[in-house]
């Protein structure tokens, strides 16, 4: 019999709003952010092995396999449960690091699900979760696996269905790294839990594609980072407002139809190859809501 083998994609994320609520004495942030999926995908290729060994036999550029969170969720579900099988894990890279939109906790929580069923465990999701946390704020929401508020460090999720829509992603050659942002004494940490009335009638503005709320952790990227500042001012002046995702570097645009992200991704590239031209264009992609 072979062994048995799973290839599962992963999907990146956006943080719709992000609002800093407090700071526990641990030091990890409280937060209150919406977070959804989008189709822009990692894929990860798994294959048990029966001597308990855990490797990741791709390289990837920057990231050490001990570093990587796919290796260290396969040995915390690993040590966790007690299991003697181990896997082979291979990472196509798609997503970039850096960038604000959760690949490596993606790939981490792809890591649990698939080897909870690979190795035949059978964890809840909620067991899962609270495995996830130990490995990053991000992770509970991959395994959650739905558009939801988020609040705790990430860990308290409730479903927060959302019209799917399409979003214009600017992503800068820049990757910020989240603790630098965190720990920035200017970063606002008392913004209010929004309630539920409030959340409804954001609702009713993504249905027409429209921001409220904010991202808390925007104006620390953009003080940090002058040359981020500038484009995305200029961008703003343009007539092309962009919200960062969780801390950054990438920002997006909601849009209502594929027309209309095409249409605006086309009049973006025309202003970055005439105002901006070390920009890359194709430091500019569409992703659709999941």
């Amino acid at each position: 019999m072979g062994k048995a083998t799973l290839s599962v994609k992963a999907p990146a994320k956006l943080n719709l709003f992000l609002h800093v609520t407090g700071r526990r004495v641990n030091g990890y942030h409280e937060l209150q952010s919406l977070f959804t999926l989008i189709d822009l995908t990692d894929t990860l290729h798994f294959t048990v092995r029966d001597d308990g060994l855990i490797r990741r036999t791709n390289e990837i550029v920057g990231l050490p396999a001990q570093d990587d969170l796919v290796v260290r969720a396969a040995k915390l579900l690993q040590q966790s449960t007690g299991t003697s099988l181990g896997v082979d894990i291979s990472v196509e890279k798609v997503i970039p690091s850096g960038g604000g939109l959760g690949g490596g906790s993606s790939d981490a929580a792809t890591t649990l699900m698939s080897l909870n069923t690979l190795w035949g465990i059978g964890l809840s999701q909620q067991e899962l979760i609270k495995l996830g946390v130990q490995l990053g704020a991000d992770v509970p929401f991959f395994i959650f696996g739905q558009t939801a508020i988020a609040t705790g460090i990430g860990e308290q999720l409730k479903a927060f269905p959302l019209r799917p829509v399409y979003y214009l992603i600017l992503r800068p050659n820049l990757a910020i790294p989240t603790p630098l942002i965190f720990k920035d004494e200017g970063l606002v940490r008392n913004s209010p839990v929004l309630d539920d009335m409030v959340l409804r009638e954001g609702y009713a503005q993504w249905e027409q594609a429209k921001f409220f709320a904010r991202n808390d952790l925007e104006p620390v990227a953009l003080r940090l980072f002058p040359a981020l500042a500038n484009l995305i001012n200029d961008l703003k002046e343009a007539g092309f407002v962009f919200r960062m995702t969780g801390s950054g570097s990438c920002f997006f645009m909601p849009f209502l139809s594929l027309e209309g992200v095409e249409a605006t991704k086309q009049a973006v590239e025309q202003w970055l190859i005439e105002h901006k031209p070390s920009l890359s264009v194709e430091q500019l992609f569409v992703a659709k809501g999941l």
